[in-house]
């Protein structure tokens, strides 16, 4: 323990190395951004480099064809100890003052490359952002409330496209639908995960035991149905006390074809009408809100519902 201790009084023997501690104590900087801080050639900071990492004093990670450094986080208290003291009389010094300045160049220049490129390519920025990462991203981020350990319903899940979206983010799917053509698509589309069960069912009587689902989502299923309010009963059914149902549909409209057409029964639903089901359902409303349509929407405006199922008082 004594020996490791000298070895690291000893890194810290150098003004270099010093130095360069002390800049990466305040942030991660690369090799040829400490070359241009501390005005020294690139292999005089790598070899204090190297000396540093060896030692303990700061750690690396690899991000393309460039290493970033940064003070190591965790130091055992006699190294932490050691560091304040050779700190506090070296910060003050003019080479720690000229590296600290430079270094505010070196990282406001960062900042303005990235703001040119947003400046110069706000146009271009959704299209760039498609192609690196595909569309619905920010969709994408509302996985995070999904806990890994729910039981999900997707109820009317046609092909499956729901089910697949969710089965990465949760213990178990349950995807049902009353087409079997439909669920074997699903099953083909889910089959991967492991962790999707497709069943063959109405929504008005649903092939999920009591209690044992934590989140049910009803997309663009509920105009289908000749009782939806029946459907919003058993998804209530299947519920966990806590647990909630959402339901997107077609907000009120007037397009009557698409009765004849797509063998809609209704022509959309108001909040009256959501929160109605939800009521008689002994579920508790939480949300009917309309959902912005995309430019290149030609159907009816959509909304969201959300209900939930009250915790059972404790008895």
């Amino acid at each position: 323990m004594q020996s490791g201790l000298f070895d690291r009084l000893t890194a810290l023997a150098d003004p270099t190395r010093c130095r360069l501690l002390l800049a990466l104590e305040r942030q991660e900087l690369t090799v040829n951004e400490l070359r241009a801080a501390l005005q020294l050639p690139q292999s005089t900071v790598s070899r204090h480099l190297k000396v540093l990492s060896d030692e303990g004093w700061i750690t690396s990670r690899a991000e393309g064809v460039s290493n970033w450094y940064r003070a190591a986080r965790e130091l055992g208290p006699e190294a932490r100890r050691l560091w304040e003291v050779v700190r506090d009389q070296f910060a003050d010094s003019a080479p720690a003052h000229r590296d600290a300045e430079r270094i505010k160049g070196i990282v406001a220049a960062r900042h303005q490359r990235t703001t040119e490129f947003f400046a110069s390519g706000a146009g271009q920025w959704d299209r760039v952002r498609g192609e690196l990462f595909g569309d619905g991203l920010e969709w994408l981020a509302l996985a995070g409330l999904l806990d890994p350990t729910w039981a999900v319903a997707d109820l009317g899940a046609g092909t499956g496209h729901l089910a697949a979206a969710l089965a990465p983010f949760v213990g178990r799917v349950v995807a049902i639908d009353e087409s079997a053509a439909m669920l074997e698509t699903a099953a083909e589309r889910t089959k991967s995960f492991g962790n999707v069960v497709c069943r063959v069912g109405a929504l008005e009587a649903l092939p999920v035991e009591s209690g044992t689902i934590h989140l049910a989502f009803a997309v663009l299923v509920l105009h289908h149905l000749i009782d939806p309010a029946r459907a919003v009963v058993e998804a209530a059914r299947t519920l966990r006390p806590g647990g909630r149902l959402v339901m997107v549909d077609m907000m009120p409209h007037e397009r009557a074809e698409y009765r004849e057409t797509m063998g809609h029964q209704w022509l959309g639903f108001d909040r009256e009408a959501v929160f109605g089901w939800a009521k008689a359902a002994a579920l508790e409303p939480i949300a009917y809100r309309p959902l912005p349509p995309k430019s290149t929407s030609q159907g009816p405006l959509l909304f969201v519902a959300v209900a939930r199922k009250p915790h059972q008082p404790e008895t």
